[in-house]
């Protein structure tokens, strides 16, 4: 397997801003590049056991039924089974094909098709008949609608508040970097609003392409918590693609420095070697767990973190406990 190189620290793209040292590079990194660099085959604590039973089958055939994405399947998540297993799904809206060419990401990309404009319904549907009591939401992006997806978003939440007392929990694109549209949101009122900061500044637009911001992430957590400080924010990044522990100390004090709540953090996993970035390393368990602590300390309400943790994973959990 390749190596993704290793950017000079000091070669900060272009949106590598900082409301409180974000931007800063270099510094200690994580252990030895070489020592911990993937050898084409998954280290011991990656590997897992499937789960089997008639809920994974169950969960499977009620979104077919009722013709629902979800990114557990659309993103290749390792922990699909796990959560079709105990009745639960993250639903992916707007489509199955983003309009986005990022380095990580198995979902389909090209041309997206028109809205299907019942999905709402369908999606509040399937959460009655799962018995759902928290409910993530995501979708692809959609850089061909005016307002990237928002007033679907909305229409989604509003659908499932009509039909069940579940917490809803988004987890959105940039929406074009339009505050107007991420207000729209906002006003359906989710439990938890999510957007994934994926990544250090310095990587920020080899990772998730030229049309990403830094600034914008953080600002986007940062208006929502100013226009209903009710709703809790939450982000996500994933490790091991070259990023240095000082970058990613950094980048966690910018979240804490916006007010952001739920913290998670996983390894990152290349879906396939034909166009995805590569895996640089891949991080302990212990490296892990010594870094969820360090972010508790910091503050967050709750972190999760670990190799197969992703950004819904025990959600419900960080709603009900945090």
């Amino acid at each position: 397997m390749s190596q993704l190189p290793i950017v000079n620290p000091s070669e900060e793209s272009p949106s590598a801003g900082s409301s409180g040292g974000g931007g800063a590079c270099g510094g200690a990194s994580f252990p030895d590049q070489a020592e911990m660099s993937p050898t084409g085959r998954l280290p011991k604590w990656l590997k897992r056991q499937v789960p089997k039973g008639n809920h994974v089958n169950h969960t499977a055939k009620l979104l077919d039924e009722l013709r629902l994405e979800t990114v557990c399947d659309n993103a290749r998540c390792p922990n699909r089974m796990e959560c079709y297993s105990q009745q639960t799904a993250t639903f992916m809206v707007l489509g199955n094909t983003c309009t986005r060419p990022c380095g990580f990401c198995a979902v389909k990309r090209g041309r997206p098709e028109a809205l299907e404009l019942d999905e709402p319904q369908r999606l509040a549907e399937a959460a009655v008949r799962l018995g759902l009591k928290h409910v993530v939401i995501t979708s692809v992006t959609r850089d061909d609608l005016p307002d990237g997806g928002a007033e679907h978003f909305y229409q989604c939440i509003k659908a499932v508040r009509e039909r069940c007392d579940a917490s809803v929990e988004v987890l959105t694109p940039d929406f074009l970097n339009n505050p107007e549209a991420l207000m729209r949101v906002v006003e359906a009122k989710p439990e938890v609003f999510n957007h994934n900061t994926e990544t250090v500044p310095r990587l920020y637009r080899r990772v998730r392409g030229p049309k990403s911001d830094y600034k914008w992430t953080l600002e986007m957590l940062r208006l929502v918590k100013q226009a209903d400080p009710e709703i809790r924010t939450k982000s996500g990044l994933m490790l091991g693609l070259g990023e240095t522990r000082d970058e990613l100390l950094d980048v966690l004090a910018d979240l804490r420095g916006i007010d952001c709540d739920f913290l998670t953090l996983g390894q990152y996993l290349q879906p396939s070697t034909d166009r995805y970035l590569p895996v640089v390393r891949y991080v302990t368990p212990e490296e892990f767990d010594e870094l969820g602590q360090s972010a508790k300390m910091l503050g967050f309400r709750k972190v999760a973190s670990g190799p197969f943790v992703r950004s819904s994973f025990h959600a419900r959990d960080m709603v009900e406990n945090g």
